[in-house]
């Protein structure tokens, strides 16, 4: 049976793309079914990028121990995968007694958890290291960073496909039913596809997925993130991310700086305790109202009075799973395989933050799950390093004459705001996940990211597409299905 695959993963985000990976290292029929049509256009994506040190997190819990190890490992994941993590550390600003006694409380918290390097500094030693900040005194977590979140799970997603790994982009999965063969047929909305094994791994889809698998009961709430994307002038004065004193369920509305130098403004968090169905589809789910861009700016400027609108370019939300027990109480992360019920089928849920710093060891611990059940042969031909989209604007003048040289196309600029070269574009275009909307192409590139969000580059982009892929005008897609980026030409349309 050609569709008969070893394992299928049920959802592409960043902890979905990490199991796939970690899977790849083994001789296994791999596929990986994403309803939407790239690997980071929900919670992957959609959030602060920061990579979490483990001290805000209760002992013994699988979000802590998970954490620690990524935040570890997340140097050498980064020079393996090629994508952007900075180390920069992170500071969390009291100005009260009882901000004290509560950093005090996360320390020894953090010191149970094996987070290394905790130290509290006073105002003087905050000031030196953020000079623009409000402040009387902080914990230091040295370790802490911050990542490209679009690159980081690309990449992943990338390796896993380089490995053997088959991405199903655009299937939503809509049924899953155990077959008298003992294999499961996972039906979506372009086919049926079987398999022995099921990962559980769909996000904000997580609860239906697992009520499809016999696993019911779980109530799952959400939390509505909004953020406001600054100018990169100002990421001279933010150096490292800023927090206020955190609590155990929220870290408050905080000040980040990006890999690529925008400041990060956010978020808050809006509970919601449904989400409209097909919700990673639904555009107006991820609306920024006023209102909460206002809040976010005045909240903000307690600790960092810097905000301006005129250095806004750009709102956006994360929407995160959050598994909750009968009285609202946030859980631990459930990973689970119940033999008795859905054999072969390993249920992720309420996999929230820090999942963006655990997806490699939740990856890890689901293989050694699946490996407690049945032996796995080792792949002689994994490969776990990649090499990303050489980028223009990272180039030395050097540099940037002998790329040139070998490849002409890098001295033609499409996106003058970051310096995306034709080059870049093209070889996003033809991406090993096939690829070809115009967020996907800006999540490689950068291209449309910059001060002028598109202006200038993003029709140039919108035709390469239609050129390299043969499409039409009205087939090139902004993100979605439906979002069509134009849908006839004005002039024949008026006659």
């Amino acid at each position: 049976m050609d569709n008969l695959f070893d394992c299928l993963v049920i959802g592409g985000g960043v902890v979905g793309s990490a199991i796939a990976r970690e899977l790849s290292r083994y001789r296994l029929k791999i596929g990986v079914l994403e309803k939407n049509l790239d690997v980071c256009y929900e919670t992957s994506g959609r959030n602060t990028a920061v990579i979490h040190g483990g001290f805000a997190y209760n002992t013994g819990s699988l979000k802590a121990r998970f954490c620690v190890e990524g935040n570890r490992g997340m140097t050498k994941l980064a020079d393996d995968l090629d994508f952007k993590f900075i180390r920069t550390g992170k500071v969390l600003i009291g100005n009260s007694e009882e901000d004290m006694a509560s950093l005090k409380r996360t320390m020894a918290q953090g010191e149970r958890n094996g987070v290394e390097g905790l130290t509290l500094i006073d105002g003087e030693k905050l000031h030196e290291m953020v000079p623009t900040v409000n402040g009387k005194f902080a914990l230091w977590s040295p370790n802490s960073g911050i990542v490209d979140p679009f690159m980081y799970t690309i990449a992943l997603a990338e390796n896993a496909a380089r490995n053997g790994v088959k991405y199903f982009l655009d299937n939503e999965v809509t049924a899953i039913s155990h077959g008298t063969d003992g294999n499961y047929c996972v039906t979506t909305r372009r086919g049926v596809y079987h398999t022995r094994w099921v990962v559980n791994s769909a996000g904000l889809g997580c609860r239906e997925i697992s009520d499809m698998l016999g696993l019911t009961g779980y109530r799952v709430i959400f939390s509505k993130d909004h953020y406001i994307i600054l100018d990169q002038r100002c990421g001279v004065d933010v150096p490292l991310p800023r927090y206020t004193v955190p609590s155990n369920t929220y870290m408050g509305i905080h000040v980040t700086p990006t890999v690529d130098g925008n400041v990060l403004v956010g978020p808050d968090a809006e509970e919601r305790p449904a989400l409209p169905r097909s919700a990673g589809s639904s555009a107006a789910l991820y609306d920024v109202p006023q209102k909460n861009i206002d809040f976010l700016a005045e909240d903000a400027s307690i600790l960092w009075p810097h905000i301006h609108k005129k250095d806004y370019i750009r709102t956006y939300c994360g929407i995160l799973p959050k598994w909750v027990d009968e009285n609202g109480v946030i859980q631990d992360f459930k990973i689970e395989i119940r033999d008795d019920v859905a054999p072969r089928a390993v249920n992720l849920v309420g996999i929230e933050s820090p999942g963006l710093t655990c997806a490699v060891p939740i990856a890890r611990h689901v293989l050694d799950m699946m490996k407690e059940r049945e032996p796995f042969e080792e792949n002689p031909n994994f490969n776990g390093r990649r090499k990303g989209i050489r980028r223009f604007a990272d180039m030395t003048d050097e540099e940037r004459a002998e790329a040139i040289r070998q490849n002409p196309d890098y001295g033609e600029l499409v996106c003058r705001c970051e310096k995306v070269s034709k080059a870049e574009i093209l070889q996003a275009i033809h991406n090993p996940l096939g690829v070809e909307t115009m967020t996907g192409i800006k999540y490689r590139t950068r291209s449309m990211m910059g001060r002028c969000q598109g202006g200038y580059c993003q029709m140039r982009v919108e035709r390469m597409i239609e050129e390299e892929k043969g499409r039409r005008e009205t087939e090139v897609l902004y993100n979605r299905q439906g979002s069509q980026v134009l849908f006839d030409k004005v002039r024949e349309a008026q006659r």
